[in-house]
């Protein structure tokens, strides 16, 4: 009877043992939730993708700043995707290479994503990772933002995006959690 009980004990230690490992498995993965946000509403949606993953975070910044006044800055970027620019960025990413899921969240700027987000992308070898959109928009709904993204990280694995209106984005956690399981990348 003892033997019987050790041996069941030893069965259920073991269960769990590799209960917590397959767990572990997905959360050995190392997450980077890099967002360029202009009014606040990506980074909210980038701090329920950190908080739910336990990701770090990286904003994505111009090195020369966007006028503050919404018309002016529209037009700045209008300008930009006319021109097909590349933005220099203020900051890079130091140790990317050590990146193995990296989420990139953006708000809609002219039925795609800020031209900073091409520099952003185009500035590292993303080869072998997963690289995941995330948008916000202010009624402009998903446009070109997700297909013209996937057509920019070269050899990275995409998976599906997140979208949401800005005014949302910061009560958005259920919906990110929702999608992060459905991605399988939380539990």
């Amino acid at each position: 009877m003892k033997t019987r009980i050790i041996s069941l004990i030893v069965i259920a230690m073991t269960t769990l043992g590799m209960n917590v490992q397959a767990q572990n498995s997905s959360a050995d993965k190392k997450v980077l939730v890099a967002y360029f946000s202009r009014s606040g509403n990506t980074r909210a949606v980038a701090d329920h993708i950190k908080n739910l993953t336990g990701g770090d975070m990286f904003e994505i910044q111009v090195a020369k700043p966007y006028p503050e006044e919404y018309h002016a800055c529209t037009e700045v970027a209008k300008k930009e995707k006319e021109d097909n620019a590349r933005p220099t960025l203020k900051n890079k990413v130091e140790n990317m290479a050590s990146y193995d899921v990296i989420f990139v969240g953006y708000p809609n700027w002219w039925g795609t994503m800020p031209m900073p987000i091409l520099t952003f992308l185009e500035s590292y070898d993303l080869s072998g990772k997963v690289v995941i959109p995330f948008c916000t928009h202010g009624g402009g709904g998903e446009q070109n933002c997700f297909k013209d993204f996937v057509k920019h990280i070269g050899k990275a694995d995409s998976k599906k995006g997140f979208l949401i209106s800005g005014g949302q984005a910061s009560s958005a956690r259920p919906q990110v959690e929702s999608w992060l399981k459905g991605l399988k990348l939380i539990q």
